[in-house]
């Protein structure tokens, strides 16, 4: 989700800001436009159309395709959730065809709006990868090297606090929450509040080390956050590769990227290092593009390059439907349109669906951004809505469908076998028609209208209240540091 999920200039004016501890005392018409504007969705809200439109940044369809794949990994969750009772897995996560299933839900590139949470998650790596060497990049441009030792060390600083604030955050509200009102769910509680918090701590410690080489690599208070180490391993390999190349001339540093790359895929399994310095060098390629300073290869293809990048988004749509339920090869050989492509997966994978997904990601990455009707596309206001809940919405969609989703599903006739244990008395209370396809079903659909708004108010709540204060922490804490 997930990752460095605010907008580029969003956050960077949260970090400019001054964490200010004097105590303030507002005044009651004061307090109550503040809860007013904490608590009222801004999807409500009308915008005034005789406001003059500000301009679009140039990276404003980076924050639309990560809060558009923000919302992929919500409806792919909510789907196999759902689903789970008439094997969904079986279904969604698997080739169109695979075992003699049909499904449209199945075929290549509807697939992806069903089942795309890894797809989505690759592109959340390859996107930090370029936001977090954008800065660092245009100073080593710029040869500004006293700069580049700034910024990276404050980067550097900040990144695990700005990461795993949110996570603390809302996984202690979460199992408060749900101590308080004893409620059953995927989380089976311990006997005594203490005793959960304990547990939450002894996990959460393990669970944040950078260095750990082993154990379970979900945390149980929220699942969907395993990729947040993982984010920050990835941020770490950027910081240093940054340092790293910083005195190279521009040549030989995008080679030295594209061997990181080759090193991480094919030499050990490190797909998502490599996933983080591919957004990396597509930033570094186009900071070289707005100096004219492109390999000549790059020149060389510039006459055909609307014909390639077009067929690197139809590569990327295909590979990103990859199946994805079993790390075995031999499921990828014995699924229809997979069987030759099974054959290109390195000897140092061991989960074939990463090497796939990490040429989905980078592909797509590489073509939005030269495709001007996708472009303008992730530049509307609710993508841009999107990336800026993103990091939040990442966050509280587990908990929401765990709590109310679950039960709402049971209400309308979605029934999983842990719906007699956690909820008995919510099972067909209020029974819809099932019909429709597989995956637009009628009572799946309704329920969407009350999950959906109440996921992204209460992202929206987290955002203002929980994530863009982590980040204006983090940078109070290291000016604190400083002389």
């Amino acid at each position: 989700m997930p990752g460095r999920m605010l907008p580029l200039t969003h956050e960077k004016s949260l970090e400019e800001g001054y964490w200010s501890l004097r105590p303030r005392w507002p005044g009651l018409k004061a307090v109550r436009g503040r809860l007013f504007n904490l608590l009222w969705p801004s999807f409500l809200s009308r915008t005034d159309g005789n406001q003059p439109q500000q301009k679009v940044r140039r990276t404003a369809y980076l924050d639309g395709l990560r809060g558009f794949a923000a919302l992929l990994v919500y409806w792919g969750h909510h789907e196999l959730w759902a689903h789970d009772g008439i094997g969904g897995e079986r279904i969604l996560e698997n080739a169109y065809g695979y075992e003699k299933q049909h499904y449209l839900v199945a075929f290549p590139g509807v697939r992806i709006f069903f089942s795309g949470g890894h797809f989505a998650v690759s592109v959340f790596f390859v996107l930090s990868g370029y936001v977090l060497s954008a800065k660092p990049l245009a100073l080593i441009h710029a040869g500004e090297f006293l700069q580049l030792g700034d910024n990276l060390t404050s980067a550097l600083f900040r990144r695990w606090l700005r990461l795993h604030l949110p996570v603390i955050a809302t996984t202690l509200c979460y199992m408060t929450f749900l101590h308080l009102f004893r409620i059953r769910t995927v989380l089976e509680l311990k006997g005594s509040y203490g005793d959960e918090l304990w547990n939450w701590y002894t996990e959460f410690k393990n669970f944040s080390f950078i260095f750990r080489g082993g154990g379970e690599p979900w945390f149980t208070y929220n699942f969907h956050s395993w990729s947040i180490p993982v984010e920050f391993r990835g941020s770490i390999i950027v910081y240093t590769a940054l340092l790293a190349f910083s005195r190279c001339r521009h040549s030989k540093r995008l080679w030295c990227e594209v061997g990181l790359i080759v090193y991480f895929l094919y030499i050990v399994d490190g797909w998502f290092g490599a996933l983080f310095v591919s957004g990396m060098l597509l930033c570094d390629l186009d900071l070289l593009a707005a100096r004219d300073k492109l390999p000549d290869i790059f020149v060389m293809l510039e006459p055909f390059q609307e014909v390639i990048y077009y067929v690197l988004f139809g590569i990327s749509i295909y590979l990103g439907g990859v199946p994805s339920r079993s790390w075995d090869p031999q499921v990828l050989r014995d699924s229809p349109g997979w069987y030759y492509l099974s054959f290109l997966k390195p000897q140092a994978v061991f989960d074939f669906k990463w090497f796939f997904l990490f040429w989905a990601a980078t592909f797509l990455v590489t073509a939005i951004s030269r495709m001007s009707w996708l472009k303008r596309f992730f530049e509307t206001r609710f993508n841009q809505y999107l990336g800026r809940i993103s990091f939040a919405f990442y966050l509280v969609h587990g908990p929401v469908l765990w709590v109310l989703g679950d039960r709402l599903y049971a209400a309308v006739g979605w029934i999983r076998d842990t719906h007699a244990i956690n909820c008995p008395g919510w099972i067909n209370r209020f029974p819809l028609p099932r019909t429709g396809p597989l995956g637009l079903e009628v009572n799946f659909l309704l329920s969407q209208l009350i999950l959906l708004p109440i996921t992204l108010w209460l992202a929206e709540i987290v955002t203002k209240l929980i994530d863009e204060p982590s980040v204006r922490f983090a940078q109070w804490l290291y000016r604190r540091t400083l002389p």
